[in-house]
């Protein structure tokens, strides 16, 4: 009897794991079709909005269109990418040599602004994330220079770095650091410094409130209990905040790492989008603008989408790679 009663229990679990392995790929369906519905909306949008304009300069970075007659074209491969003409006479994108100073300065320029931004974006999030008073005009003012539009940072710091009658100038001459006016725009290796300044200082705040919003999710039970253990600032920042607003963190940076790379109108105004400032965006828009050259305009446009999606990708795969090793 004991026997036919652990044989009949010995088969209902068997039954019951079988039932939970059909159901369970069955659900994970059913989930994955309900997901899809609820996107499609936006990805449908998406196409439309993107996908189209994206299309046609994939389409016309084949060409040899010009932009005053975009319908008159024929067909030149790869043209615009490669140098394929004979003798040499026709540079493409990727055999110029200002696309490659291009690509040089836009990765600088990205490498070295956001990781001022992340520093100082920490630095005013953990000042912010205190309480004291006066708290909320200090967010306000800090919230201030990301508010301002791009233009109007880029002439109002095109004033201040003036070299006759700049504020910057004027108040490095009174604290005695230079001993003549710098042409901060037009000195060759100067104008990007002041590029990044102008960037660090408008985008920063954008850093700060993203990680204040993952700081202010921490619970405080954890810090009273790292304290009360004998942990220091510096263990309970490293053990605790670092990894708790690292995704936050990761997300920041995609955004502003894409935003960088197709940084042009900061450029454009403050230094007239010269060679040593000259971004992958701008070089693209030189080519389509100026010179009418629609074939190879798209085809630089084309290589800066490809440049900023790869980057983000590759970001995103760091980010999955990082939260498979967690769980």
């Amino acid at each position: 009897m004991k026997q036919e009663t652990r044989s009949l229990s010995l088969s209902d679990d068997n039954l019951g794991s079988r039932a939970q392995k059909r159901t369970k790929p069955s659900y994970q369906l059913r989930r994955s079709r309900v997901a899809w519905l609820l996107v499609a909306p936006s990805v449908l949008l998406l196409a439309a909005v993107a996908g189209w304009p994206l299309f046609r300069t994939l389409f016309y970075s084949f060409t040899d269109a010009m932009l005053d007659a975009p319908e008159d074209y024929h067909f030149v491969g790869f043209a615009n990418y490669f140098d394929l003409a004979e003798g040499g006479h026709h540079y493409g994108v990727l055999a110029d040599p200002l696309w490659w100073l291009a690509v040089g300065n836009t990765l600088r320029f990205s490498l070295i602004s956001v990781s001022l931004e992340l520093v100082f974006g920490m630095l005013l999030a953990l000042l912010m994330n205190q309480k004291f008073r006066g708290q909320g005009l200090v967010r306000t003012a800090i919230l201030v220079p990301w508010a301002i539009p791009t233009i109007v940072s880029a002439r109002m710091w095109s004033w201040m770095f003036h070299d006759q009658y700049g504020v910057v100038n004027d108040l490095l001459l009174k604290i005695g650091v230079i001993n003549t006016p710098l042409a901060w725009v037009a000195d060759p290796g100067l104008s990007m410094w002041a590029v990044i300044i102008v960037d660090v200082w408008k985008t920063t705040p954008f850093m700060a409130l993203m990680l204040l919003a993952a700081l202010q999710l921490i619970p405080r039970d954890l810090y009273e209990a790292a304290r009360i253990d004998g942990a220091n600032a510096w263990q309970r920042f490293r053990r605790i905040t670092l990894p708790l607003i690292m995704p936050a963190m990761v997300v920041a940076l995609i955004f502003r790492v894409m935003d960088a790379l197709r940084v042009f109108d900061l450029i454009y105004i403050l230094t007239s989008n010269s060679e040593a400032t000259v971004s992958v965006s701008g070089y693209a828009r030189d080519l389509l603008v100026s010179y009418q050259e629609m074939g190879s305009g798209s085809a630089a446009s084309v290589l800066v989408f490809m440049m900023v999606a790869g980057i983000a990708a590759c970001f995103l795969m760091l980010g999955r790679r990082r939260n498979s090793e967690e769980k």
